[in-house]
């Protein structure tokens, strides 16, 4: 689950390029990194995954009896009066919405599935965006953009990358051989008039 600053980054690059004459600090933090170094991420990502999972195999449990429904009623179609068809036929389109509705109840906009991510998610989501503020703050930063966010950073120079410290703010040690720094080093990458940002 990313977490995005949308108009945030927008906001900081019109800012930044229509002020030529003031020196703009900035840096990027690679959110997707961030979070998945936090255990506590993971462990929420964890129970919705199964959570989600046990809702997929209900509703797939339900819509498997009906065809199941449908084509034995199918089956004993010729057999039937009128009356008893159009009885048939109402029970399975009942029992056809009822899974619908199921189904919109647990992964629909709003649904069960989203309130779950919110009670869950937005919570360490909060924590994050906390911890970027306190790494711009003490490094006196302007602008912190999100390598992970919408805004795609076509190139990215690893000493601007600020990950590692927010989460050293949050208390988190990056598991080994996993890091977040961009192995491109092009000329000028993050130059927009600030030069003197000490490297990580």
């Amino acid at each position: 689950m990313k977490l995005i600053f949308k108009s945030t980054l927008l906001l900081a690059l019109v800012a930044v390029m229509s002020t030529p004459t003031y020196a703009q600090r900035f840096a990027y933090v690679d959110s997707e990194y961030i979070l998945s170094q936090m255990p506590s991420y993971k462990s929420a990502q964890t129970q919705i995954d199964e959570q989600s999972k046990k809702w997929q195999e209900e509703i797939d449990t339900k819509f498997e009896a009906i065809d199941k429904l449908y084509k034995q009623y199918q089956a004993e179609k010729v057999l039937l009066t009128k009356d008893m068809q159009t009885k048939r036929e109402n029970e399975i389109i009942e029992e056809e919405r009822e899974a619908k509705k199921l189904q919109n109840d647990k992964f629909g906009y709003e649904g069960e599935l989203f309130k779950k991510r919110e009670e869950l998610i937005k919570p360490i989501q909060d924590k994050v965006y906390e911890a970027i503020n306190k790494v711009a703050k003490n490094n006196g930063l302007d602008f912190i953009f999100d390598k992970s966010g919408d805004m795609l950073m076509l190139v990215s120079n690893p000493k601007f990358d600020r990950s590692d410290e927010v989460l050293d703010e949050l208390g988190v040690v990056p598991s080994k051989g996993e890091n977040s720094g961009d192995s491109n080093l092009p000329t000028g990458a993050g130059d927009m008039g600030d030069e003197d940002l000490p490297p990580r």
